[in-house]
């Protein structure tokens, strides 16, 4: 029996090592921690997180936020060009539910423009490193028509999640998420730390699956976007007791691995 055990120990390793090794070559944080708790540093060690580890999160409107990261990445989520800030960002994301999410001619000085969707058929497939962050998606499927009509046809891989790794964080964009998400999807998407939750209600899905799903992903900020008329007191009662709310008067939330709140809070920047 003990001499068995060896080579059962090399089949376990040879099943699972394959799946661990791609996640680590592939050198996303968020996925090789994805079982961990949620993170928040101790306030006696806050004060000694960096500023130079700062990552800056500012609300341009609708499903769009610009994320600035130490080393000077720019980033619009959801990006049509309308919902935009004074300055133009080095990298864009889309999704194309509708045209409030995307752009087919975006400025010829952005540098990267990030489909969530691919026009061949297959899924949209994005794992790159731009400066100081490490950009990667998860595709979702999306309806043909705006509203939660259970019955309309759903386009395969549509949508995507984006998450953006950097500074020690794990950041997710839902996008224009229609569907709940299955295991497959959670496992994809790994550990966040901040994750963006449209939560109109309607035109991307019900306030009680948007809200299993945040819950589920157990960040530790939660930034609601493409509210339109939604009650935050209604988004609050869904979400649960478990969850603190902050509302700023300000755009911008600055953040760090350091700074990240003790019990996940759902943060409403101003303009939302």
């Amino acid at each position: 029996m003990l001499r068995s055990m060896p080579a059962l120990v090399a089949l376990l390793a040879a099943l699972v090592t394959p799946a661990a090794a791609q996640t680590a070559g592939r050198g996303s944080e968020c996925l090789a921690m994805a079982n961990a708790q949620p993170r928040a540093m101790p306030v006696s060690l806050r004060r000694t997180a960096a500023k130079a580890d700062e990552v800056s999160i500012t609300y341009a409107g609708h499903s769009t936020y610009y994320i600035d990261t130490p080393g000077g990445i720019t980033i619009a989520t959801d990006y049509n060009g309308v919902y935009r800030l004074n300055r133009m960002p080095d990298v864009v994301t889309m999704n194309r539910a509708h045209s409030t999410h995307y752009t087919l001619f975006p400025d010829s000085a952005i540098r990267h423009v990030l489909h969530g969707w691919a026009d061949n058929g297959k899924p949209a497939q994005i794992h790159e490193r731009i400066g100081d962050v490490l950009i990667r998606n998860v595709t979702t499927d999306i309806r043909r028509y705006y509203f939660d009509d259970a019955n309309a046809e759903m386009i395969k891989d549509g949508n995507s999640i984006f998450i953006f790794e950097v500074a020690g964080l794990c950041i997710g964009h839902l996008g224009h998420l229609h569907h709940k998400l299955d295991e497959s999807h959670f496992a994809q998407i790994g550990r966040l730390d901040i994750v963006m939750v449209p939560i109109d209600g309607s035109y991307t899905m019900s306030l009680d699956g948007v809200s299993e799903i945040t819950k589920r992903l157990r960040a530790s900020v939660v930034l609601p976007m493409h509210r339109f008329a939604t009650p935050l007191s209604d988004f609050m009662q869904k979400i649960g007791q478990n969850f603190a709310i902050d509302v700023r008067n300000e755009r911008t939330l600055k953040m760090s691995l350091g700074a990240l709140p003790s019990a996940p809070t759902v943060i409403i920047l101003d303009g939302v």
